[in-house]
């Protein structure tokens, strides 16, 4: 019992291993790239086809996705009856193994439009685990009754106006071209989201030692 309860802390804590890995790797690969903007630049260019940082920023993108899998059997090891938190780690499980296709197998062509061939199925894909992580918000914040919930909430109103304000900008990401605030935009998302994973860990964790 002791055992499988170390193994199981140890799941939950890939989940804050995760988070920090990556944004410590987008990080360190935008001040490597000689001349990056954080602020115009999205964070999906420093892994892109032909980025000098993809060699550097690949294997450790793919490293946390798969501390990110094992954070999602953790938390479904852990959810017991809670329906709601199984579904969480599931979907979980689904947003890291979809972003890690996407980012391995369909690398964004840069200088090219979204909608081009080469560029559609990384949208399809990081589209598909956006919504495996928003849908997985919500099973998690039903899955919590404390304060929990309502930070859950906070965090995917926060997504909303975000990917509003990135909606707003499609036009120009069809044509290839990127707004003067994408990459403050899409940041804004991401780290949101990652505080979002290492928070729940923390839940987790707490509960398990009670």
């Amino acid at each position: 019992m002791v055992e499988t309860a170390r193994i199981l802390r140890f799941f939950l804590v890939c989940g804050i291993l995760s988070s920090l890995l990556y944004v410590s790797t987008d990080i360190l690969a935008g001040m490597l790239w000689e001349g990056y903007d954080f602020a115009s630049q999205s964070a999906s260019e420093l892994s892109a086809l032909g980025a000098s940082t993809r060699p550097f920023v690949l294997p450790l993108e793919l490293t946390a996705d798969v501390l990110l899998i094992a954070f999602a059997l953790g938390v479904w090891v852990s959810a017991g009856r809670n329906r709601a938190l199984r579904v969480t780690g599931g979907l979980l499980a689904a947003n890291a193994v979809t972003a890690l296709v996407a980012v391995a197998f369909f690398p964004v062509h840069p200088g090219e439009a979204m909608t081009a061939s080469a560029n559609t199925m990384n949208v399809v894909l990081m589209g598909l685990s956006v919504l495996f992580l928003l849908v997985a918000m919500g099973f998690g914040a039903a899955a919590c009754q404390n304060w929990f919930r309502f930070y859950s909430i906070g965090t995917f109103l926060v997504f909303l106006v975000e990917d509003i304000l990135a909606t707003m900008g499609a036009p120009r990401a069809i044509r290839g071209q990127s707004g003067p605030l994408v990459g403050i935009q899409e940041r804004t998302m991401i780290y949101g989201c990652l505080l979002w994973i290492v928070v729940l860990a923390i839940v987790l964790l707490r509960a398990e030692k009670k």
